[in-house]
This record gives structure tokens, sequence and C-alpha cells, in this order.
């Protein structure tokens, strides 16, 4: 019998975990609360091991056509704005064929896995309609789904919650989200000012200041004409007036670049930045994926990515399971799998990357700006740093794991 498989939240973790588990005969129903896709700015950095994935599932060529392929990426000291070193991915033409980053908005890998699905015949996607519960016993998993016309409860064999931080789905399993909330909210301001012309750095630059720190990338927007976001943390006690006023904008961009023309200021958004991951990734017949399962600081752009390495995971497994190849003892490795990576490999890597750029005391500061020097002129450590960062380590390590 065909496994029915419900996916709670079409972000992109969620239409992965939905084309991979098509992919592979499941028959998927795909639950979204909202209407529409959310354009916010957020994740928009892909690695080299999340691109393989992407080309496994026939995504990335439209994928990368909507983005910005992006091969080094810099660390600056703000304070005197000099470049302290640059990392090239060509350094593992070896290990992938993608020795780069592909810069595209989340928002467009959810509209292009929409479109994907709604061409598969094994696919149902219902958008506008929120999952308010989630119950289970041995044989399957009830779901109650409120749309407009109602509430309504569908039976299916497994699901994945794909639902976010706030995910309905980990709340209803009674999961805690273990971790914490920094106290700095991220400010992220989105500019047609071209940064590379005037500064000089690349489309990935990472600015260390004791004062106020900068993650600052390039995308291409929606009209793939290219803007830059520059990413900041507000001050503690900084309201969304503060951080948004014309003031507290020209100070941080012109702090950047003093030329910077206010006029080019095309978006303004602020957020809550959380370091958490679920006590647990399953429970039963009921999986946790992505920002559900965990969610951290979006220095160093680990966070999707991870995500969609928990949906390809899980479309594995299910997979083995309901074609008979292994027994529902392997649903258990789901977990085995992707909690310890997240942590090892995002979690304290994120929180590293946050205190490089912020760190205070000047021979600290210093010490890390030679370690990244050391790092860069090493072809083995050089290579070896971008293993982890591209996550490409963390994705073998999982293979190890049965």
């Amino acid at each position: 019998m065909t496994a029915r498989v419900c996916i709670v939240g079409a972000g992109p973790v969620g239409v992965v975990a939905a084309i991979a588990c098509a992919g592979k005969g499941m028959h998927v129903t795909l639950f979204e609360a909202e209407r529409e896709i959310d354009h916010s700015p957020r994740a928009a950095t892909t690695h080299p091991s999340t691109l393989e994935m992407l080309a496994e599932l026939g995504l990335l060529e439209e994928f990368q056509s909507v983005g910005l392929v992006a091969r080094h990426f810099q660390f600056w000291d703000g304070a005197t704005k000099t470049l302290v070193a640059e990392f090239d991915h060509e350094a593992l033409r070896d290990e992938t064929p993608y020795p780069y980053v592909v810069q595209t908005e989340q928002h467009k890998l959810s509209a292009i896995g929409l479109r994907r699905l709604s061409s598969m015949s094994n696919v149902e996607i219902l958008l506008g309609a929120g999952v308010t519960d989630v119950a289970q016993d041995a044989g399957g998993v009830r779901v109650t789904v409120a749309g407009s016309h109602g509430e309504e409860r569908r039976a299916f064999d497994y699901v994945i919650g794909c639902d976010g931080g706030r995910s309905t789905v980990r709340k209803c399993l009674d999961i805690e989200f273990e971790g914490y909330t920094w106290p700095e909210r991220f400010l992220v301001l989105t500019t047609l000012f071209d940064f590379q012309t005037a500064l000089g750095c690349c489309p990935r630059s990472y600015i260390s200041d004791p004062e106020e720190w900068t993650n600052l990338f390039k995308v291409m927007g929606d009209d793939l004409r290219g803007r830059w976001r520059a990413v900041f943390p507000a001050r503690e006690n900084e309201t969304d007036d503060e951080a948004f006023s014309e003031a507290a904008v020209r100070r941080r961009l012109r702090k950047l670049c003093e030329d910077h023309p206010m006029e080019l200021v095309a978006h303004r958004n602020i957020y809550r930045v959380h370091q958490r991951v679920a006590k647990s990734f399953r429970k039963g017949r009921v999986f946790l994926a992505g920002d559900a399962a965990h969610v951290n600081n979006p220095v160093g752009g680990l966070g999707l990515n991870c995500g969609i390495h928990d949906a390809m995971e899980i479309a594995e497994t299910l997979h083995r399971v309901a074609s008979g190849q292994a027994g529902e003892e392997l649903l258990g490795r789901y977990e085995r799998r992707r909690r310890p990576l997240n942590i090892e490999y995002v979690q304290q890597q994120t929180v590293a990357n946050k205190k490089r750029l912020e760190e205070r005391d000047p021979r600290l500061r210093q010490a890390g700006f030679d370690h990244l020097q050391r790092t860069v002129a090493d072809p083995v450590l050089h290579k070896q740093f971008l293993m982890r960062t591209s996550l490409i380590e963390s994705v073998r390590r999982a293979r190890e794991i049965a």
C-alpha cells in the first residue's frame, strides 16, 4: 500500500520534503496555513552540500537561474575597514560538483517547489489550511485542519512538521524547544546600493566590529537586478521605531560607506533570534524538520540548509520503511542522525560565528584574525574550514550513523 504522508508548512523545507517523498512514490498532502508564500527577507545562502540535494531533485537549474553564484566569502575588520581573510570554495573542487554557494531568497525555492508539486499526480496542495491538532496511535496519525470550509480531520501514515519555529506540530507532540533567545534582535536593511563597487567587498562578507558588526551579502531580488542585505545587531532596548528611523538607518549604513544614499533603502526588517533545538525530532509517526526542530542565528547561513538536509533524510527513511526495505525501527535513525549533527555543526558553528564578529577584547579579536589568516593561507586548513562550513562534512558524518 502506498504511504500517505502529511507535510505541514509550505516553506522551503516543506516543499523539498514533499518533492522528495512524492518522487519516491508516496502520496503527499501539503498543508499551509497562509494563502500565499511569505516574501519577507529571510534565509538566502545555499551551500554546496544542499545544492547537491537540489540537483538530485531536479530543482537546481531553475533555482540557480534566479540567484547569484558566490565562490568566495570574506572576513573584514570593520574598525579599520581592512580585509582579514578571503575563503575560496574552489578548494572543494574535488569534493563536490558545486564549489560555491548560491544566494537565492528562500521564497523563490518555495515558489519553484510548489510549481513542481502542482504537476505531480500523487500530491495534494492545500493553501489557507492550517493544522490545529495532531494525534496518533500505532496505526497512523489523525490531523485536524482548519480552512475556509471549517474544520476537518484527515488520516495519514506519517506527518512531517515543517511549520516553523512556533510549530503547532511540535506543540501538539509536547516536545520541549530547548535553548535560549539572544538579548539583541537582528536588524536587516535591504538596499539597492552596490557595496561591492563602493567597498571592494565580495557578495558575501562578514564584518567584525566591537561596536556593531555587520553581515553584508547580495541577492538578486525578484527583478534580478540585485540588492544587498545588511544585517546589524539592534541595541537591546532599541524599539522598532528607533531602529527603522531615518537617523538610525543612515548612521548604520553610512558607517559602512559614508556615500550611501538613503533613497536606495528598499526594505527594513527586525526580528528576534534564537538558538534552540527540539528535545526530540520524532515521536512515533510524526517528525519535525527545519525551524520546527531547530533554530539558530543566521551568521553563516546554516539553518535553512540543515532543514533541507532534514527533509531529504526523512524522505529516504520513510521510503525504505514504506517499501519494505527496512522495518519501522529504522524510523529512529532520523533523530540519531539529524539532532546531534545540528547541535555540532549548526548550533555551535553559528554561535562561534556571531562571537567572532562581536568580540570586543582587542587581544582576542586579533587572535581571531590571526587564526583566520593562518587558516586561509594553509591549503589543508582552508579546505577543512570549508568542508565544515559548507556542511559537506556533516552530510558524510550522518551517513556513518546507523
